[in-house]
């Protein structure tokens, strides 16, 4: 299920009992905040609830990340909480939601959002399986602008998925709990990020000291693929078992794409998804990699034997 319209910064999600226990639960107008006001509930994760909220001083509706009841004494929760608020106030990018307030100290921690229409990718995915390629360049156009611009200021993203990108107009990419500096990137300890969508050097084998804008980049490529397959390019791994069978990226290629995908669109993810991060493109790269396809005008844009309709998108800088 989508909230609001086909969906906003986050879907709606249905979760039975044992997962809502410690959960807020706020009723319509109850109190966030002075002159913030819960209206419904968008989803919930295992630490945070998304509201839709009514906010005075803004005469409009946000969308209130609230960390939930039970991790009020989770000190990572919150500073992660925090850290997503620092890191939002200090980027501006259209590709990016706005953060409008902060309220960390409250009696509901949370943070005030712009409210994205849209749905996830992960939900077009689940829905009609895969996303055709007049939407999945364009997709991956904005995407690209995104990370150039985090790796310009410094940071990784490193949790690039379906899941985390609005298919708004622009698409936005979401969740910057995780991102960080490349220098604190590299001093993480353990894997990073959500196991089917990390880089070889995010998963924990010693490799952190590479971590940096193309590990990024490897996110984008499982995000790509599984956009336009419907399915990611590696098995699903173990998660209680040693590394390399919790991460079949450590040792396995990913499967081929289909056929009918675009020449140029399978050097992107191929290369996307190099196992060392020197041999990845740049998202500017990838720009240009897809640039002759974005110019194409209607109906030149032939997959297979079925010719398709191209819709053209401002190219990303």
């Amino acid at each position: 299920m989508v909230g609001l319209r086909g969906g906003c910064i986050v879907d709606l999600v249905v979760v039975d009992m044992s997962e809502r226990t410690g959960t807020w639960d706020l009723a319509d107008g109850e109190e966030l905040a002075p002159g913030r006001f819960a209206i419904r509930r968008l989803g919930v994760s295992n630490v945070h609830e998304v509201y839709v909220a009514w906010d005075e001083g803004l005469l409009g509706l946000v969308a209130a990340k609230v960390l939930r009841r039970d991790r009020l004494d989770d000190s990572e929760a919150s500073k992660a909480l925090a850290h997503e608020a620092a890191l939002l106030g200090s980027l501006q990018h259209p590709s990016l939601p706005r953060c409008f307030d902060a309220c960390l100290d409250a009696e509901r921690p949370h943070l005030a959002l712009e409210l994205i229409e849209g749905p996830r990718v992960s939900t077009v995915i689940r829905r009609q399986r895969n996303l055709a390629v007049e939407q999945v360049i364009p997709l991956a156009l904005q995407i690209c602008s995104v990370l150039h611009y985090i790796a310009g200021q410094g940071l990784v993203h490193l949790d690039i998925k379906p899941k985390n990108v609005i298919m708004a107009p622009p698409p936005r990419v979401i969740d910057l709990s995780i991102a960080r500096t490349i220098a604190d990137a590299r001093r993480t300890h353990g894997p990073i990020g959500t196991d089917p969508y990390m880089a070889p050097e995010q998963c924990g084998d010693g490799g952190a000291e590479r971590i940096g804008p193309p590990t990024d980049i490897w996110g984008l490529g499982v995000t790509l693929y599984e956009s336009l397959v419907g399915r990611r390019p590696f098995p699903a791994g173990e998660p209680d078992e040693g590394l390399d069978r919790r991460f079949p990226q450590l040792r396995m290629e990913p499967d081929a794409l289909p056929t009918d995908v675009p020449a140029m669109l399978v050097s992107v993810i191929d290369g996307a998804l190099q196992r060392r991060p020197e041999d990845r493109p740049t998202a500017a790269e990838i720009v240009d990699m897809l640039d002759p396809l974005s110019e194409m005008t209607p109906p030149k844009l032939l997959l297979g034997r079925v010719r398709v309709t191209a819709w053209r998108t401002p190219r990303a800088h």
